[in-house]
């Protein structure tokens, strides 16, 4: 049958497809007792995670084969390739995948949301049907060469299977958007091989908020994702870096610099494929041909360095220990953030989570190099900034500290590293969130003119509208009305305000009785003590822009009308009843957070 959603058909477009009900006797079971709630996220883990290791494999196919690799090794730490491969896969790939966008945009015209503008405005509703097409279109884009990272394909498909089984099971709002953050968390966790790192990217990033209602759900599904990876392809090693056993106290205040230059360092990356985005858009370039010349650019550059194509994740792990000259780091770095730039800008399918860890690991070998011409500085061994550095840039440009420290400890299995990895990842979100305040999922989010700056449940606020908080209007008079009229038949008491019309019966202000019987003179109008005229509230407005219509008027109570034009009265609302109605919604959800 059709999933329970409303029937409008721009929203049904968004996020519906279609559903198969569990049996009833499973449904009662998950909806009553978390214990089973449980055990649904330990079923999507699984999922999400068998969806990671074929992911996995087929990109490795695809890499063998166009790239002619030997077994065993990734694109981006390859050497060298053939250069009519390294530039004709990622043009031809392009081509494909824009001719595939231009047949899709006529079948789904509508763009397919994520997992957290599902959470944040959904209620944790998504397409399954969409995110399989966002991971076959992520899975395409990094097989063929092109600079993205595979988290945006892991993550939907994760969230989306979730969100499947969480609509048959016809869970409430709120367990909804715990078991799409479960999927995500157990992708990334297997993608990884670190499930306290994807536990925290599903509370962080998914879900938004922390919870100790929301924690052991995240964790289940993070720990049974990657165990499903470990036994299906085998889980991915830990970083092979030299580290020391201690980091100094003197270190941090380099640390702290490091997290600050991160910051930065995120913000022009972030800016810089928001800038190549906006010129192929001002461009007469056909969208469909845009992933050509991305491709071509991510091509050009993988003839000169191999490791400016695909994620950039192997690469990180064959070189993130090797002292290359200062020269060379700096290219490396150069070449990556470009062809990740332009990958995402042209219309390649994928996120820069992978990408920002190895663009971190060669900015923290570039920012040791600068240190290592300084003088009365201590040099800690090249790793050790290129693990801080790996993180603090992820957290700059995809947010969630804590889920890239937890990164940290399980890659590196280093305690005394991974303080100062959180000192670093703690400073470069501030400096984000101080200059940019946004993160790059966040960030094109607004580019789309949407008001998401994180994962946090806002979509009730939308369905918190003026239509539904508004009281019908039981006086309404015209402005021809004399006052001492409008004094007899509304004394003091029998009204605090009345809603008066033109006569044409169209809006024209609101009279305070009050006021009215303060004026003596016989002769005189309604029209004369009119207010609010060109202040109102329209149905559809969400409760935030009626509290800030009331203070731009500063109004304890407004008109709503059915339109600008038309102006006809369709009922009041007071301020007060605004403001109780939006802080019992607002406890509500605090109740559901904290498990009341």
């Amino acid at each position: 049958m059709p999933d329970s959603i409303p029937p409008a058909p721009s929203r049904r477009r968004l996020i519906g497809d279609w559903v198969i009900n569990a049996p009833q006797t499973l449904r009662a079971l998950v909806r009553a007792d978390e214990v089973w709630l449980a055990v649904l996220a330990a079923i999507t883990g699984a999922i999400a995670g068998a969806g990671v290791a074929g992911m996995n494999l087929i990109i490795t196919c695809m890499h063998r084969t166009l790239f002619e690799l030997p077994a065993g090794r990734g694109l981006s730490e390859s050497p060298h390739l053939a250069p009519e491969r390294a530039f004709l896969v990622p043009v031809l790939g392009g081509l494909v995948l824009g001719l595939f966008g231009l047949l899709l945009t006529r079948l789904r015209p509508a763009s397919p949301i994520d997992a957290i503008e599902a959470n944040a405005l959904y209620g944790g509703r998504m397409s399954l049907n969409d995110s399989l097409i966002v991971a076959g279109q992520t899975t395409w884009s990094n097989g063929v060469g092109a600079s993205v990272g595979l988290e945006a394909g892991y993550a939907q498909l994760g969230a989306g299977i979730a969100s499947r089984l969480g609509r048959s099971f016809r869970l409430r709002r709120n367990d909804l958007r715990v078991l799409v953050g479960c999927g995500a968390a157990a992708a990334i966790g297997g993608a990884f091989n670190a499930p306290l790192c994807g536990a925290f990217y599903g509370i962080e990033l998914i879900i938004g908020v922390y919870s100790i209602t929301t924690l052991p759900f995240v964790v289940i599904a993070s720990l049974c994702g990657t165990v499903m990876v470990q036994i299906l392809i085998g889980g991915s090693p830990p970083l092979d870096v030299t580290l020391p056993a201690a980091v100094p106290s003197a270190m941090y205040p380099i640390v702290l610099a490091l997290g600050f230059a991160s910051g930065i360092a995120g913000i022009v990356i972030m800016r810089g494929v928001t800038l190549i985005e906006a010129g192929f858009r001002r461009s007469v370039i056909p969208v469909w041909l845009r992933p050509v010349i991305g491709g071509a650019a991510v091509g050009a550059l993988g003839c000169v360095s191999p490791s400016a194509m695909s994620s950039g994740h192997t690469a990180l792990h064959a070189d993130i220990n090797v002292a290359y000259p200062f020269i060379v780091v700096l290219a490396m770095l150069i070449t990556k953030a470009v062809a990740s730039a332009f990958s995402i800008g042209s219309g390649f399918r994928g996120g820069l989570f992978f990408a920002s860890l190895f663009l971190g690991a060669l900015f923290g070998k570039v920012f040791a190099g600068i240190l290592s011409v300084m003088p009365f500085i201590t040099v800690m061994p090249s790793g050790f900034y290129a693990v801080v550095g790996m993180s603090a840039l992820a957290v700059a440009i995809v947010g969630g500290p804590m889920t890239m420290t937890f990164l940290a400890l399980e890659s590196t299995e280093n305690f005394a590293v991974t303080m100062a990895v959180l000192a670093a990842s703690i400073t470069a979100a501030l400096t984000v969130r101080r200059l940019f305040g946004y993160s790059f999922a966040t960030w094109r989010f607004h580019l789309r003119g949407e008001s998401i700056r994180s994962a946090v449940d806002i979509g009730w606020i939308k369905s918190l509208t003026v239509g539904r908080m508004m009281s019908r209007a039981q006086h309404a008079v015209t402005q021809e009305m004399s006052l001492e009229a409008f004094c007899r038949e509304f004394p003091l008491g029998a009204a605090q305000f009345v809603m008066v019309t033109d006569s044409d019966d169209r809006y024209a202000g609101i009279a305070y009785p009050a006021e009215a019987i303060g004026i003596n003179r016989p002769a005189a109008a309604l029209s004369e003590i009119l207010h609010h005229g060109q202040h109102f509230l329209l149905p559809e407005m969400t409760v935030k822009e009626a509290v800030s219509a009331f203070e731009s008027a500063e109004a304890d109570a407004l008109a709503v009308l059915d339109g600008p034009t038309t102006r006809r009265i369709l009922g009041f609302l007071t301020e007060q009843h605004s403001l109780r109605r939006y802080n019992e919604e607002l406890e509500r959800r605090r109740r559901e957070l904290s498990g009341e």
